[in-house]
């Protein structure tokens, strides 16, 4: 048998490890190279508390070889594959974070506040989406503010920085 039907046996029986398909083929590989001039070639794999020994004639070594070579080539793809994912998720982080703009918000500025579908003053389709102006009382990390009426009252809740703009008078 070749290296990746041992592999699938091993598995059956309910062993597993990380590289057992790959250790399998390497494994059946050497044995071919060790005993290319024998009639029978012994297929050995050692597992802790297995052990599995099957033997193939000269005439499925070729056949083995060629099979070897197959999954080769399905690991190369698979590893292209990989390559090309990450390639493609660095292309489209770069061109994300070409369109984002960071915002810096400080303590004293001007901002309006988004009024959110659930809270009490959306009141409908042609009510504002925007509420204030407030004043940036704080500024906390992970781009968090507090927030101050401009009669002074200062609001309990934290608001991410992605719910408020910028006012300009």
């Amino acid at each position: 048998m070749n290296g990746f039907v041992l592999a699938k046996k091993i598995l059956r029986a309910g062993y597993f490890w990380m590289t057992m398909e790959t250790d399998c083929i390497r494994s059946r590989q050497q044995e071919h190279q060790e005993d290319i001039e024998e009639d029978v070639i012994p297929a050995e794999v050692e597992i802790p508390s297995l052990r599995i020994i099957q033997e193939a004639e000269l005439s499925d070594a070729e056949w083995l070889q060629s099979r070897y070579e197959q999954l080769a080539l399905t690991d190369g793809t698979i590893m292209s594959a990989v390559c090309h994912d990450q390639l493609y998720q660095n292309r489209m982080a770069r061109a994300f974070n070409k369109r984002v703009r960071p915002r810096q918000f400080t303590q004293g500025q001007l901002v309006l506040k988004r009024i959110l579908s659930h809270q009490d003053e959306a009141k409908g389709k042609f009510s504002p989406n925007w509420q204030g102006p407030y004043m940036v009382h704080r500024v906390l990390t992970g781009g968090a503010l507090i927030l101050v009426e401009m009669n002074g009252e200062i609001w309990p809740k934290p608001i991410n920085s992605d719910a408020v703009k910028r006012y300009y008078v």
